[in-house]
């Protein structure tokens, strides 16, 4: 069985919501990602870091993070 689920990719002022399918069974490890949902968080990463906004919109949503001053 799987079921959807959002893993959240960070890599200096970027993050992407990237959306994958957990495997679900009655093994140890469950729930786990398929090596093909894995390729895909990396992928995602991997243009993150090079800053490829355009590449990395092609896994999930992009957000660019900014830092919040205390009051």
């Amino acid at each position: 069985m799987t079921r959807v689920s959002k893993e959240f990719i960070h890599e200096g002022r970027y993050c992407a919501e990237v959306q994958v399918e957990l495997i679900e069974d009655d093994t140890a490890w469950s729930p786990y990602l398929s090596p093909a949902e894995v390729r895909k968080l990396e992928c995602a990463r991997e243009a993150l870091r090079r800053g490829d906004l355009t590449e990395a919109a092609k896994y999930g949503r992009v957000f660019e993070l900014m830092p919040v001053a205390a009051e």
